[in-house]
Parts: structure tokens; C-alpha cells; sequence
């Protein structure tokens, strides 16, 4: 398949600002692979699609206030930071993107809450991005706690609130390492959850620290030469021995989100089954693809030409995925992070 294959424009008024309250009363759309139907639903029915033995697994990955608001020295020019990878803790140093870039040289200051804390740049990775090291030595998380802003997504046209520390984080969110929420978690609660551990599905944690790279757009009409931005993961034995049960006894594994089916199909046995490890994936999945681990799958509807939308057309089937969206737009769903739900079955 091509790029121009998942080319498709989304209304303004239905990219979501906000999150649905509560959230697990999003809409949600259910397609059914087999049978090629179409349902609307809301996502507290999801519970009514599991079955005693089902393996539920989720992305543990944290956000952290990686939108940093400075001045640089001198000149006291506004700039952008976010921060995408701790390189060195003890040194502080860290792989940035800075806005505006022209600005942003090797040997520059910015400063961050009133001078107190800042960084210098010392290293020029790509056009926008930079390595710099902060001239705080403690635990920089609780600093981003006070003075960093959750880096939402570039289509959500408003500022981050303190809301959003809530809001763009799922209830079960517990490593941080994430420049990006894994937002086919947001829609569950506590309450839900609930639910299905009566119904005795197993809800099983894995770890992809999500980067920028997740709204990255591809660039090359052929599929096949495009990179993916590597990403950590970490399966826990626990999880991988659930999930095998799970095959064994021939349930369904649901992941929620594309992380969690890059991290399973990056984790795959000879004889099918999940292995457990930690490294880095840069996995791409695109149509076609023999998925061996996932055989249902939530997750929300995605940006055009992205690699979000392409995994889940290749899980779902191009035609029947392109004929959803076009009935989701027909019918006012809300798409993106904040947006409106889709389990795939």
C-alpha cells in the first residue's frame, strides 16, 4: 500500500479539545472484522465483550510535564522546549525539540521559573532538535511538576491546563517516560475496571514510553521506507505468562492501543506466544501484516498518513477501516487523543 491510501480529511469541529465526563461515557464504535458490521456504542459497554479468561493489556507508560516555557539569555526571547529523552540523569542532560529553532544555537541559556532552573544547549541532533544539560542536580521530575506543562497535541488548539495533568494521563499510568499518553487508556475508570475483574478478565501491564514520533506524518509514498522513532518497552513475566494462558485456552488478548500491539508483535515466540524482555522497538506495522499475538483491538480514530492509522487498517482491513471513518465523520464522532473510541473485534 501507498501513502496516499490513508489520505482522508477530518472536519476542525470534530478534533476534540477536551475529554468526554466521565470518560468512560465516550461514544464508541464497534466493528466486527467477520461479519463487517458496524455498531454505535458508548465504551461502558465494553465490558459486555469479555469473557472470563480474556486478557485486557495496557500501556503503564506515564506522561510527564515535558512542555517547558523559557527565556533565553540576553535576549530574552520566548522559547519552547520539550523534552523527549533523559540521556543522563545524574547530568541532566536530555534530548530536546526547541521552538523557534533558528534561535536555539550551541552555548545558549534558556531560563525556566524566574532563573531559578536552567539549561544550556550542548549538541544540535536535527533541525528543531537539541541536547542540553540543566544546572539543577536533583530529581528533575519534581521540578516539571511544578513548572512543566503536559505536552499535548499540536491539533489541540489551546493551552494546557492543570486539568490536562489528569485529563491526558490514564487511572492506571504508573512509569514515567511518555511525551505522549497512550489514549485508547483514557476512556477507563476505576468503575469499569470493576467490572471487568468480576467477569474474571485479567488486565495485564506492559511499558512503551511513547515519543513525538507518534504524530509524526510519513513522508515516502513507499511504506517501506519509512523508519520508526525507537521507543523502550518492558514486558513483565507475569504479563507474558497471563497472555500465553490466555492463547492456550483460546481467549482473546485485547490490547488498548497501538503501543500495546507493537510491543506484543515485538515480543512474539516461534510457536506464537508472547515472550517477556525489555529493550527498544521500532517496529512498523502496515498492510499487510499477520498479527499473531492481538485479535482485538481498542483505540481511537487517528490523524491521516500517520503510522497510528495504518497499523490499526492493517489489523482491521483497509476498505472496511476507510468505510468506518467515513461513517464517523458523517455521524460527528470526535477523533484524536481527546476523542471518541473504537474496539475492533
Amino acid at each position: 500500500m501507498k501513502l496516499t491510501d490513508f489520505k482522508y480529511a477530518v472536519p476542525r469541529n470534530l478534533v476534540a479539545k477536551n475529554p468526554a465526563q466521565p470518560r468512560d461515557h465516550a461514544r464508541m464504535m464497534v466493528l466486527d472484522r467477520k461479519t463487517q458490521q458496524i455498531e454505535d456504542r458508548v465504551f461502558h459497554d465494553i465490558a459486555s465483550y469479555f469473557q472470563k479468561g480474556d486478557s485486557l493489556v495496557v500501556n503503564e507508560t506515564k506522561v510527564f510535564p515535558a512542555r517547558l516555557l523559557g527565556r533565553k539569555e540576553k535576549t530574552n526571547a520566548k522559547i519552547e522546549v520539550l523534552l523527549l529523552r533523559e540521556l543522563n540523569h545524574e547530568e541532566g542532560i536530555w534530548d530536546v525539540v526547541v521552538e523557534p529553532a533558528r534561535k536555539v544555537r550551541i552555548g545558549n541559556k534558556i531560563y525556566f521559573d524566574d532563573e531559578k532552573i536552567h539549561a544550556e544547549v550542548i549538541d544540535n541532533t536535527t533541525s528543531r532538535g537539541r541536547t542540553i544539560k540543566f544546572n539543577y542536580k536533583g530529581d528533575i521530575y519534581k521540578i516539571l511538576d511544578k513548572i512543566g506543562q503536559m505536552p499535548l497535541p499540536h491539533y489541540i488548539k489551546r493551552d494546557p491546563t492543570e486539568k490536562d495533568k489528569e485529563d491526558y494521563q490514564t487511572i492506571y499510568a504508573k512509569v514515567v517516560g511518555a511525551v505522549a499518553a497512550p489514549t485508547a487508556g483514557l476512556h477507563f475508570t476505576n468503575r469499569l475496571f470493576t467490572r471487568l475483574h468480576k467477569k474474571g478478565v485479567k488486565i495485564l501491564p506492559v511499558v512503551l514510553h511513547i515519543g513525538i514520533g507518534t504524530f509524526r506524518t510519513v513522508d515516502v509514498e513507499d511504506l517501506t521506507k519509512h523508519r520508526m522513532d525507537s521507543e523502550f518497552y518492558e514486558v513483565p513475566p507475569e504479563t507474558a505468562k497471563a497472555i500465553n494462558q490466555s492463547i492456550d485456552s483460546k481467549k482473546h488478548v485485547f490490547a488498548v492501543g497501538t503501543s500495546v500491539v507493537r510491543v506484543l508483535e515485538s515480543n512474539v515466540t516461534t510457536d506464537n506466544h508472547v515472550k517477556a524482555g525489555r529493550g527498544w522497538t521500532d517496529k512498523f506495522i502496515y498492510p499487510p501484516y499477520d498479527f499473531k499475538i492481538v485479535d482485538h483491538l481498542v483505540t481511537n480514530f487517528h490523524l491521516p498518513e500517520t503510522t497510528l492509522i495504518m497499523l490499526v487498517s492493517a489489523f482491521t482491513g483497509h476498505d472496511f477501516m476507510m468505510k468506518a471513518y467515513k461513517k464517523a465523520i458523517k455521524d460527528d464522532y470526535r477523533f484524536y487523543s481527546y476523542g471518541d473510541a473504537m474496539l475492533i473485534l
